[in-house]
């Protein structure tokens, strides 16, 4: 099944919030913020423009695997560039792109500003949610109950 709907589809069914975290704020209170939302990645943020994402992984890999305290660590020290796409990319086009860079978030981009973020599951949900569309209007046609 092609995926051809683009990314602002699924951001039109998520929260407007944005939370984003400062390059110059502990890792410590990052994570802090993180567990309190529920979330997995934090969009980094500096002079209103992106600059990095922080992600769960990122505290694993480069702060307590790295014998470093978060408490003691800035979001900036361990951040690194991120991937962005853009409202009009696809849905389809950012589960390549995920795959092929092995990253579960993407900051969504729109003339430079951060207008939202999806995560590999927010993908998965939503192909789940448009192929169960589409088998039911295929049962109602088999059905007699649509017309072609």
């Amino acid at each position: 099944m092609k995926t051809a709907y683009p990314i602002s589809s699924i951001l039109h069914h998520k929260t407007s919030a944005i939370w984003t975290v400062a390059p110059e704020a502990m890792v410590y209170e990052a994570i802090k913020f993180m567990a309190e939302k529920n979330i997995g990645a934090l969009p980094v943020v500096s002079g209103g423009r992106l600059v990095g994402i922080l992600t769960e992984r990122d505290y694993a890999r480069k702060v307590a695997l790295q014998g470093k305290t978060s408490r003691t660590t800035t979001v900036f020290e361990i951040l690194e560039p991120c991937i962005t796409v853009s409202p009009d990319d696809s849905v389809e086009d950012c589960m390549r792109l995920m795959t092929e860079k092995r990253v579960r978030h993407l900051p969504v981009l729109e003339n430079g500003n951060v207008v939202g973020i999806v995560s590999i599951g927010d993908l998965v949900n939503w192909i789940i949610s448009a192929q169960d569309a589409v088998i039911e209007q295929l049962e109602q046609y088999i059905a007699g109950g649509v017309t072609a």
